[in-house]
């Protein structure tokens, strides 16, 4: 038995998606167990190409059951869309490979007019929400105000339960930003539309994860966004607004019990940012642009520009101490292939002094980045599958990652294709 999670470690956008959708090979379920449909992860295989935003990213391996947890911040509408774009092109999803928690709350209609709502307010002092509602979502979780997806199969409970939501959550709507008012029959045909879609994949997930543990199982947890973006350990207000840390797999998966055996932390060649908040080894202008459309950093949920920047060692071994990672995936390293030298951020510079550890969010706004440069190889790698294939500059590139973040580089991908990988291990 093996429980192994995959996290970001940075922002997010590392390329978590395709490393889940690669290790399923060698695992029996795989569960998302925090977030919601505000990111996307990116899957190029035999049936195509995805941006999944719900759907656990091994719903594409025969054989993997693919659970979404407790955890998880679950848009019935965003969902059901999700499912039947999956299906369309030839994935099967049944009860079977596809289960979803019932204690997993539900994020309601309201929650996304809410975060559209608030942005609004805030307007130039935005976090840079994607208003998928997850902010709203949670704040409403941990309230103790939402709908526990179960509730689903109690329908004279779930209607007064909801009414009751409602009558609170017009207050908000009306009275503090002046918008329209739910009512009953509006929720009640967002149950008929999506949630009835749903409910056949409802059931108790937990005991499926504790007989699937008893049976000797391998499970592999996967996360969404990255290290920096965690609420408790992030770049604080600008993050989300769950964790995203490998600890809270067991949680937020539906089984406590879990100890992890292996952790792998995702980082990408170079450093990448959807949204607000400091970015301390941004890059501008034209050079920004270059990199950008090498790597076609648009976010996959939103098609927003993502901002860029070097590989940020500070971040990036910060990100390693708060995941407690023990290996590593190194994404997109066939990106910098263009590059006559490569940049790379080593240290920050706060009040005229050089620092190595990451400063508290409000200092990184006077951050500066150190910056040095490495040679580039200048040749396409993504056909090469062996480490002693690599060019010498790539791997040293790679080595001295490797050394300054504390932390072995298992894998190292040169495109987004599942086989595109090289594993040194």
């Amino acid at each position: 038995m093996s429980n192994s999670a995959i996290v970001g470690i940075n922002w997010g956008d590392e390329g978590k998606g395709r490393m889940v959708d690669l290790m399923t090979e060698d695992y029996d379920v795989v569960v998302r167990y925090q977030g919601g449909g505000n990111a996307g992860h990116t899957v190029i295989n035999e049936f195509g190409k995805f941006a999944l935003h719900l759907l656990p990213s091994g719903i594409f391996r025969k054989g993997v059951v693919n659970i979404l947890g407790n955890g998880v911040a679950l848009d019935p509408e965003n969902l059901w869309i999700e499912m039947q774009q999956v299906m369309d092109q030839g994935v099967a999803l049944t009860p079977e490979n596809l289960k979803i928690s019932d204690r997993a709350s539900l994020l309601l209609p309201w929650h996304r007019d809410l975060d559209e709502l608030e942005e609004a307010r805030l307007k130039d002092k935005k976090f840079g929400s994607t208003k998928q509602g997850i902010a709203p979502f949670y704040s409403d979780k941990y309230q103790k105000k939402t709908v526990l997806a179960g509730e689903l199969f109690y329908p004279e409970e779930l209607k007064a339960h909801l009414a009751d939501l409602m009558e609170w959550k017009n207050l908000t709507l009306t009275k503090v930003y002046g918008a329209e008012a739910y009512t009953m029959e509006k929720l009640e045909q967002w149950i008929d539309e999506y949630c009835a879609k749903i409910k056949p994949y409802i059931c108790d997930t937990g005991t499926f994860l504790r007989n699937a543990q008893k049976d000797g199982k391998n499970i592999l947890f996967e996360a969404q966004l990255g290290s920096l973006r965690d609420l408790d350990y992030g770049i604080h207000p600008y993050t989300t607004s769950s964790n995203t840390t490998a600890a809270f797999a067991p949680i937020g998966s539906g089984l406590p019990s879990a100890k992890l055996d292996d952790v792998v932390g995702v980082v990408k060649a170079y450093s990448t940012c959807v949204g607000e908040g400091p970015f301390v080894c941004e890059m501008f202008g034209d050079e920004a642009e270059e990199l950008r459309k090498a790597g076609f950093e648009y976010g996959a949920k939103t098609g927003r520009p993502r901002r860029v920047g070097p590989l940020d060692i500070v971040a990036t071994r910060y990100g390693v101490e708060v995941q407690a990672a023990t290996e590593i995936a190194l994404t997109k390293l066939d990106v910098l292939s263009y590059m006559d030298k490569i940049p790379v951020c080593t240290h920050y510079l706060l009040d005229g002094e050089q620092i190595d550890d990451f400063p508290f969010p409000v200092a990184l706004n006077k951050a500066k980045p150190v910056v040095e440069y490495f040679d580039g190889w200048k040749c396409d790698i993504s056909g090469v599958r062996t480490w002693e294939d690599l060019p010498k500059a790539a791997q040293d590139y790679v080595m001295f990652i490797e050394k300054e973040i504390g932390c072995p580089i298992t894998y190292v991908s040169v495109g987004p294709e599942r086989d595109s990988i090289i594993i040194r291990k």
